[in-house]
């Protein structure tokens, strides 16, 4: 399973990017997916989360109200909408999915998780 993230780049705060990733594996539909961050110098931390079918989403408090995931399980993909965005959410964003088949609860612990993307970055200026 490949897990391609894209969409990052360089934005103001208070302004808006959409990252996507892509995966390779057929069996995509039937498994959560995940977004989590890296800023420098500090640990991964999950942002938002999806059910397999897309019926339940889970966010971070850090980002409730500003970030949206979404996913679409015909082409494979799960988006991440960031909107207000704010300089620290400056991060590498990563792309994750889940460890088990259609589980509604995708939660922050990262051992939940089995296959991860290359990340993309994201930098918000002041």
């Amino acid at each position: 399973v490949q897990l391609q993230a894209s969409g990052g780049g360089l934005v103001q705060a208070g302004g808006s990017l959409r990252l996507s990733c892509a995966a390779s594996s057929s069996s995509f539909r039937v498994y959560g997916m995940g977004w989590f961050r890296q800023a420098a110098g500090e640990e991964r931390t999950f942002v938002a989360g999806i059910n397999w079918s897309g019926s339940r989403t889970y966010y971070a408090d850090s980002v409730k109200g500003r970030f949206t995931i979404s996913r679409d399980n015909a082409k494979s993909t799960v988006d991440l909408q960031m909107n207000s965005l704010k300089p620290e959410d400056t991060a590498v964003y990563y792309c994750a999915r889940n460890k088990k088949l259609l589980v509604e609860g995708v939660g922050p612990a990262e051992n939940d998780y089995e296959y991860w993307g290359q990340g993309t970055q994201v930098t918000v200026s002041s």
